[in-house]
């Protein structure tokens, strides 16, 4: 049996979105090197693109074809200066050539990328890759962007998973494993995660890994809440996390790093309300970065990026003040398998499954990480996620103008403020009297997704997408 790493669920990436950006971009970075495998990459002549479904009615919006570009360009999502990404695409449009893999000159127009409207048999989100060699041979390659930043490859005989493992000591491919594992190893979630990463990498990387996760999220946080203006792409979006951030803070607490700034938020005073606006600026902080082509973190999604960073920023600077890194670690790796079993159970990508996929996916897994940390047992923590997910059955994806920015910003504090009850509900419970399991309701929402219509599936044909006019922006 197949297992997803806690490192596949949390990637780190460039917005506005993984399934129309980051994905694009690994496909295309992927079909580079097949080129060279293939020992056809310095006979190509010509590249042409072809996105399908999802990808063509709201790629415009999330940046699909600038992630190609750079893609085919050989520019990585994870280390390319965020500055770099305008000056690439400006020098492939006007030379009218980019560096295929960063070495070989070939000429390109944005027009190569073309947007066809109809759907691809598989997914939502296809694409097809064309690479014309100097002697007129053409070679084609299909790829599927299936949510969280995750592709699939379609060859002759079948579809082939490109992420997952098959190596993990300790079966999670459901909640039902998870207790069985828990249960009879003695063990907490995170402890069992921990245990099944080290199967393939030492405990050491798994702590840097985790640790430099928490510093993407962090950072975009703290880049929110200090970023003032408007976002980009037409919709003259205002950022609110900074104005937020500017009625919340203490103007005698000072700063000059981020260590410093959580000590600033921790010695602010705070009643009930302050509470939840303060989670809510740090989820719209995040979400306000994501869409402004920012570095953040799949979790599992770009579109959610910022509800696992916020509550767990919520239990460091309001909740434990004595948390640290260790607390961090557990929260996401318990949070980082719960978002597993919904992608091999049912769907992380809103072209499939509407918005429940992502904001209730990330609640969920919010909630399950925050119950650890507050002494819950695994039974508990599964019931907080399957509490969360409840509640977001049947939200739709509905972008408008296909940014994500209206209602998806707003989404994610909503989905923080959701984890965060759902917790508590779950520690006020006793497991035995659940009538849900978290297996149910994640069953529940993938025949829900397949009973949607398709246009509230992230293609901008349905909901708000329709009922609010660009023109009254």
């Amino acid at each position: 049996m197949k297992h997803i790493s806690v490192f596949d669920m949390l990637k780190i990436g460039v917005g506005p979105s993984s399934s129309h950006t980051l994905g694009p971009w690994r496909a295309a970075q992927e079909f580079v090197q097949e080129l060279k495998d293939k020992d056809i990459f310095h006979q190509t002549t010509d590249i042409q693109v072809e996105l399908y479904g999802s990808l063509s009615l709201t790629g415009k919006g999330h940046a699909t074809d600038l992630a190609i570009m750079l893609g085919l360009s050989g520019k990585d999502p994870v280390t390319i200066p965020i500055d770099e990404i305008d000056t690439t695409i400006g020098h492939i449009n006007t030379r009218q050539y980019l560096e295929l893999g960063g070495e070989k000159a070939i000429p390109f127009l944005p027009e190569q990328i073309h947007f066809k409207r109809d759907f691809l048999p598989y997914h939502a989100n296809g694409m097809r890759f064309c690479a014309t060699m100097g002697n007129e041979e053409i070679y084609q390659s299909t790829f599927y962007s299936i949510g969280g930043g995750f592709i699939t490859k379609e060859s002759d005989e079948q579809i082939v998973d490109l992420s997952e493992n098959d190596n993990f000591p300790y079966p999670t491919a459901s909640s039902e494993n998870i207790i069985q594992q828990t249960v009879k190893y003695g063990l907490s979630i995170s402890q069992l995660v921990l245990e099944n990463e080290r199967s393939v990498r030492s405990k050491e990387e798994i702590h840097s890994q985790l640790d430099a996760i928490w510093a993407v999220m962090l950072e975009s946080i703290y880049l929110g809440c200090h970023t003032e203006g408007f976002l980009p792409g037409g919709l003259m979006v205002r950022r609110r996390a900074f104005d937020m951030y500017q009625k919340l803070k203490n103007p005698k607490n000072q700063y000059q790093n981020h260590a410093e700034w959580i000590k600033s938020i921790r010695n602010t005073k705070m009643h009930y309300r302050e509470i939840f606006k303060w989670v809510s600026t740090f989820a719209i902080a995040v979400n306000e970065v994501n869409a402004s082509l920012g570095r953040v973190v799949t979790a599992p999604t770009n579109g959610s990026s910022g509800v696992i960073p916020s509550v767990i920023l919520f239990y460091l600077a309001i909740e434990n003040h004595k948390a640290g890194n260790d607390e961090i670690r557990k929260f996401l790796l318990t949070a980082g398998v719960i978002g597993s079993i919904f992608k091999r159970n049912a769907t992380i990508s809103a072209a499939m499954g509407g918005c429940q996929a992502e904001i209730g996916v990330s609640s969920a897994m919010a909630a399950a990480g925050l119950t650890e940390l507050r002494g819950g047992t695994p039974r508990q923590c599964l019931n907080a996620a399957e509490i969360a997910m409840e509640h977001h059955l049947g939200l739709t994806c509905d972008p408008i103008k296909g940014l994500v920015q209206i209602p998806c910003i707003e989404r994610n504090a909503m989905g923080a403020i959701k984890a965060i009850n759902a917790s508590e509900l779950a520690l006020e419970t006793n497991p035995e009297h659940v009538k849900v399991s978290l297996d149910n309701v994640i069953e529940t929402m993938w025949q829900t997704a397949k009973d949607m219509n398709s246009k509230y599936k992230e293609t901008s044909e349905g909901g708000l997408a329709v009922s609010v006019k660009i023109v009254d922006c």
